[in-house]
């Protein structure tokens, strides 16, 4: 089976893809998705967290792809990004405790999706919380108001009230829940006398819920609640049927007092309100400056039969009387702005009755301005992704930005605290027309139209950086380059934002060969007097205000030789052959002549050595002719004054062997008598040694003997023999030197020479 698997998924990438694919078909799959936070998972409260997720998509024939990337905590979606990008980014600034959770991110890419592995974040660490009271020293059971908030923390929040007496433990006296970070409600004290209250709240994550600290304590002083009313009877002597007049009165100035009149426990009479306290209306109670308004005091409970006269109305501004009337109506303005109350005056028996209303506060926002978009740190790389801030200096929050992207994008963010920003994260653009295509909405008032900000006005404000197309490394002159020539080195690019940087390398050198920054989009570096060290590759970077370095391809320099040393190579060359011919030539010739001057040589003489003579057996007219050197016999006479042969051994003795050059002597040989019988052809060849030394210098002899041979001659010849016999040689020692000339002379009528024989 898994034979059979694997020939199945051969044969599907190899034979059916490439079919999909040479139909211009296109196919994708996600591979991977990845979730990680930064700068760790782990944080304190306030720290700037930002959870970053990746993409891989393998695909075919799909130039741009469109990422859909969906952000969640605890599987609730809390941010979504449209982006071309494979990765993107949610940030949390700052980073709060309801901000922890586990996160995933879910990536979408056409009709398919996938899910990233499930992070934790952890913030440490909660805001302590702030307590107001709007009474500090109550009534016992009187209601007052009191404000617990942790303005810096988000989401919904649990708060709890307490009391603490003298050193005593807090005991709580109310919980409330909120969806927000603050919670204003009433408490009442029951207990006369001094206690401390203060607040805290809880926060639910999935951990489990998390208390903060306890909030500032504030010392609350509960006053008794004294009432006691003065009941007198009129007249005091009363006879029946008299009528009897009941006055109960108490002094204390508190609103809303009901007195009874009670006997034996059953209520005889209780006094009515003739009209109730009045009460403020403002609309439209979401006021704008600019906007018209109108303030209404009415009564609820009223008895016109009770009072004499009608109902008069006082409008008071911050204490003043404004009109006596019901009714105020005027344009918001920072100038209307203040407390507004109403007082109603009624008389009933004579007696006058007035009540006041509850101040109401009318405060009109600040209609947004029109917004400014700015980018992140002032300046756009074209390629890369950017953030934009679209902000209004004036307007009361919250205020909500919507923006709309150069690819028919829509973003919101709502602020709702002045030291907050809208951001708004944005896929690269590529070209500078298409900041044009950027809007921003911004709108605190429903009822009236949006503020516009166009991207035309970020042309001007925004330093828009175009990232250096790739370099290229051109040389002049292009082909052969000869020592002692310029080169220039001409870097130069098609696109990019100015200043841009040039840098020239030398592959085989340390460091850079120059430097140079221009306004132009190509510069170029000299060498001069180019030579073989500057052979080898060279490439080049450039550089501009976008930060990012780019590499030429390498070219190659070879750097040929100079034509004149070409030349003078050559010559010596020449010149070099022609005395190597020479000398051959000459060795050649000598050599040549050396060889025919030895041939036509009979005897080799050297001074101080011992020459041998080798003599073909002839017939001679004399027979007791010796062979002779130069004149001179060969047995008998020395060269130069020699006495005579002397004693071998005295000779010997006396002469030092000293080394001598050669000398060439002719052995002069009579033509046969042709009365005699012709000599004897053949192997009969008389070898003989010849001796010749300096003159008066005898030789040194070194030991090696010398035979001397008998000269041969035809047994056919006519000589007697006792004369014959008288010419052989002795053989006697003599020392001989190393270099012995065998010199013969062959046949006479011949005319040739025997080889020297093998001693």
């Amino acid at each position: 089976h898994s034979s059979f698997l694997f020939l199945t998924v051969y044969l599907y990438c190899f034979f059916i893809l490439p079919l999909c694919t040479s139909t211009g078909s296109t196919a994708y799959i996600i591979d991977t998705v990845g979730l990680s936070i930064l700068p760790k998972d782990n944080v304190q409260s306030g720290t700037k967290v930002m959870i970053r997720c990746d993409a891989r998509v393998s695909s075919s024939n799909i130039s741009h792809l469109e990422y859909l990337f969906k952000f969640k905590r605890d599987d609730v979606e809390i941010h979504t990004a449209n982006t071309t990008k494979d990765s993107t980014y949610y940030e949390i600034n700052p980073a709060r405790a309801v901000d922890s959770g586990n996160y995933q991110c879910q990536v979408s890419v056409k009709n398919k999706r996938k899910l990233s592995n499930t992070k934790a974040l952890d913030v440490k660490g909660l805001q302590t919380p702030i307590l107001h009271l709007n009474n500090s020293a109550p009534y016992e059971s009187e209601e007052f108001k009191v404000t617990c908030s942790a303005p810096d923390e988000k989401g919904g929040l649990t708060f709890n009230f307490y009391k603490t007496f003298g050193d005593g433990q807090p005991q709580r006296i109310k919980k409330q829940q909120t969806t927000n970070n603050v919670l204003e409600t009433t408490l009442t004290l029951s207990h006369i006398g001094d206690c401390f209250l203060s607040c805290d709240y809880e926060i639910s994550l999935v951990s489990g819920p998390t208390s903060s600290n306890i909030s500032n304590e504030i010392q609350v002083k509960v006053k008794e609640l004294s009432i006691i009313p003065d009941m007198t009877i009129l007249p005091n002597d009363i006879y029946e049927p008299d009528i009897v007049e009941v006055t109960c009165k108490v002094q204390i100035h508190l609103a809303d007092i009901e007195i009874f009149l009670v006997k034996d426990r059953t209520v005889l009479s209780r006094t009515t309100e003739v009209f109730s306290k009045p009460q403020m209306y403002l609309e439209p109670v979401d006021l704008f400056e600019g906007e018209s308004f109108r303030l209404n005091c009415s009564v609820k409970v009223f008895f016109p039969e009770m009072i004499g006269k009608t109902l008069k109305y006082h409008l008071y501004k911050d204490g003043t009387e404004l009109i006596s009337s019901a009714t105020y109506a005027a344009v918001a303005h920072p100038n209307s702005n203040g407390n507004y109350s109403c007082k109603v005056e009624g008389t009933r028996i004579s007696t006058p009755l007035h009540k006041e209303s509850e101040a109401v506060i009318v405060k009109a926002k600040v209609p947004v301005s029109d917004p400014v978009l700015s980018v992140v740190g002032g300046k756009i790389l074209l390629g890369k992704e950017f953030q934009l801030i679209c902000h209004s200096h004036t307007g009361s929050l919250p205020i909500k930005y919507t923006l709309f992207t150069h690819n028919g994008r829509k973003m919101s963010r709502e602020v709702s605290r002045s030291e907050d920003r809208a951001t708004f994260d944005i896929p690269p653009i590529y070209k500078i027309s298409d900041l044009k295509t950027f809007l921003c909405h911004a709108s605190n008032n429903p009822r009236t139209p949006s503020k516009k900000a166009l991207g035309q006005l970020l042309l001007k404000s925004t330093n828009i950086i175009e990232p250096i197309s790739k370099p290229e490394l051109t040389i002049h002159p292009s082909q052969d380059i000869t020592e002692g020539q310029s080169i220039k080195l001409v870097c130069s690019v098609q696109t990019g934002s100015r200043p841009i940087n040039f840098t020239w390398y030398h592959q085989e050198s340390n460091g850079a060969l120059a430097s140079l920054s221009t306004n132009k989009l190509e510069e170029y570096h000299s060498i001069s007097s180019a030579n073989k060290k500057h052979s080898g590759k060279y490439y080049c970077t450039s550089t501009n205000p976008a930060n990012e370095s780019k590499w030429s391809e390498s070219v190659t320099i070879e750097v040929k030789m100079a034509g004149w040393k070409k030349a003078l190579i050559i010559v010596f060359c020449f010149i070099l052959l022609l005395i190597l011919f020479l000398v051959i030539a000459l060795k050649t010739r000598l050599f040549h002549f050396k060889r025919q001057r030895a041939a036509n040589l009979s005897v080799k003489s050297v001074s101080t050595k011992v020459e041998r003579l080798s003599l073909t057996q002839a017939e001679v007219i004399d027979s007791n002719a010796t062979p002779t050197m130069m004149g001179k016999s060969v047995w008998s006479d020395q060269v130069s004054g020699s006495g005579g042969y002397e004693s071998d051994d005295q000779n010997s003795s006396m002469l030092p062997e000293k080394k001598a050059e050669p000398e060439y002597t002719e052995v002069q040989i009579k033509d046969a008598d042709p009365t005699r019988a012709p000599a004897k052809r053949g192997t009969d060849n008389i070898y003989s040694e010849v001796r010749n030394s300096q003159q008066g210098v005898p030789e040194v002899p070194d030991g090696k003997p010398v035979e001397y041979a008998q000269l041969n001659h035809d047994g056919n010849h006519q000589p007697d023999n006792s004369q014959v016999s008288d010419q052989t040689l002795k053989r006697e020692n003599i020392t001989d030197s190393e270099n012995n000339t065998d010199v013969h002379t062959g046949d006479l009528e011949e005319g040739t020479c025997d080889p020297a024989p093998d001693c």
